[in-house]
């Protein structure tokens, strides 16, 4: 199946949506207003692994397995050792492609005003100091830029595993809410 775009009609209503995108690229807003239109359930993948002190959850993984067998749900499609079981059981992929200056720009504002609220995360996590942007190589900044490719080699990857999955490629805002508003939308009308 081709990648689809922001107008193209979704060949079915999906029920197990992922959404793939680097770090700050805007998946978690965006999958949570996909499973408001669709009513289902949307389980922030970032909640199942951060435990306190920004520790991995030892049950992560077996958390993942349990609402990924349910039948519909919407997640973000991240983390190694759950991206293949995830992709596996989906049958919807969007894809939010933000140029990596989009991305940067988005991500140093969250940054910055999660750490400036002190804003409370998963399981009573808090940005670390600004500080740590300079100290840090795996700081969420530094990863946004230096891992802003792999997701497109991701998702090519997953178009040769499962050619028969939908994709969706969104390459803005802007076409996320015109997808949102037509094709979406569009599946979740009731049939006449």
């Amino acid at each position: 199946m081709p990648l689809l775009g922001p107008t193209d009609p979704l060949p079915h209503r999906p029920r197990r949506v992922l959404v793939a995108g680097t770090s700050g690229a805007g998946k978690t807003t965006l999958a949570s207003r996909i499973a408001t239109a669709l009513q289902a359930p949307h389980v922030e993948i970032d909640a199942l692994f951060h435990g306190p002190g920004w520790s991995a959850r030892p049950s992560f993984e077996h958390d993942v397995h349990r609402f990924s067998a349910g039948p519909s749900w919407v997640s973000e499609w991240q983390y190694d050792q759950v991206r293949s079981h995830l992709a596996g059981r989906a049958d919807l992929l969007v894809w939010l492609d933000l140029p990596r200056g989009r991305v940067l720009r988005q991500v140093v504002r969250r940054t910055l005003l999660r750490r400036l609220r002190r804003q409370v995360l998963w399981n009573g996590n808090v940005e670390p100091p600004l500080r740590t942007f300079l100290t840090d190589p795996e700081h969420i900044v530094r990863w946004a830029w230096r891992t802003h490719h792999h997701s497109a080699a991701r998702v090519v990857r997953l178009l040769h595993e499962r050619p028969e999955l939908p994709v969706v490629r969104l390459r803005s805002h802007r076409q996320a809410q015109a997808w949102l508003r037509g094709p979406l939308h569009d599946c979740t009308r009731p049939a006449p």
